[in-house]
């Protein structure tokens, strides 16, 4: 996991490729694109770019009405501001008609370690998960970003997409098929899965390799989708595993977790252990890997995750 590369600038690159792909995609900005990446669609096709200034509702609203005028509004903000300010704007004008609108929400969860609390986004996948018609992503890392980019042109629908603004370790592999709503196994393991999203997924890898060295096998399946989230392979991943954890950069309360324990509801299943942010705000820091260690972010916490759904 020696390669690293930034999921921001993956982003702008492939907003770029659609753009020139299809005409009908639009740009939208709340004073953030050097920060978002959206800048570089703007230097290409300064005609199709909004700046809207630090204003997400009425961006969010504005992106409404270009949606109906069928064009493919892509729109910009802080995670924490694109799913939180714009709230309204996005449930009533957005996902109650159903329109192809793309949030992406940059910086996400603990990623603008400097800044705080205030622009952390640690709940923000929870609320977009239950606006009906949203499709939720968190990509792992920038191969994921530009797979999922991909398909936003044609998705139907609302989609949020979470962009983490650091360098992260690529680990989903460049020719694996892709589609949204598809969860991908990056490590095989016989005695507990571990699910994640978001940075939290090259995490999980190394916890896997730490347990081996004690004789526990660990699968490591990524879920970039968390909606609509496919519940048939979730359940074939836990099938027959002695304990499930899940790994996530984002309140214990209605992300990923959630989203697995839902899916599996209905069938048997191993003991259940979540990794996340245990229903708090965020913190500054000096740097990223602080902040994941403050909060157990760690690949030593999904080990003791592991060994936890393992004992009797």
């Amino acid at each position: 996991m020696s390669n690293r590369r930034n999921l921001r600038q993956a982003y702008g690159h492939a907003l770029v490729q659609l753009g020139r792909n299809n005409p009908d995609i639009v740009v939208l900005e709340a004073d953030l694109g050097k920060s978002t990446q959206s800048v570089t669609f703007q230097q290409e096709f300064p005609e199709r770019y909004f700046q809207m200034g630090i204003a997400e509702q009425n961006m969010t609203a504005t992106a409404a009405g270009l949606a109906l005028v069928n064009k493919v509004p892509f729109v910009h903000s802080f995670a924490v501001f694109a799913s939180g300010r714009a709230y309204d704007q996005i449930r009533n004008s957005i996902c109650i008609p159903n329109l192809p609108v793309r949030i992406c929400g940059s910086s996400a969860g603990l990623s603008d370690f400097g800044d705080g609390k205030t622009h952390q986004s640690v709940e923000d996948m929870a609320l977009m998960r239950a606006i009906p018609n949203m499709t939720v992503l968190c990509p792992c890392d920038a191969v994921e970003v530009e797979k999922a980019m991909a398909c936003l042109s044609y998705a139907a629908g609302p989609v949020y997409i979470r962009i983490n603004r650091n360098d992260l370790p690529v680990v989903y592999p460049g020719d694996e098929r892709y589609h949204l709503g598809k969860v991908t196994r990056l490590r095989d393991g016989t005695d507990v899965v571990v699910f994640a999203c978001g940075v939290m997924t090259s995490i999980a890898l190394g916890a896997a390799e730490m347990l081996l060295e004690e004789g526990i096998s660990v699968r490591v399946v990524n879920v970039g989708t968390l909606k609509p989230l496919e519940q048939h392979s979730i359940a074939a991943e836990a099938a027959g595993m002695s304990g499930i954890v899940t790994a996530e950069e984002h309140s214990i309360i209605g992300g990923l977790g959630s989203a697995i324990a839902e899916a599996l509801r209905s069938v048997r299943h191993g003991k259940i252990e979540f990794v996340g942010i245990k229903d708090r705000f965020g913190v500054s820091a000096r740097n990223y890997e602080d902040l994941l260690e403050h909060f157990g972010l760690t690949s030593e916490a999904i080990a003791d995750a592991v060994r936890r759904t393992l004992q009797p």
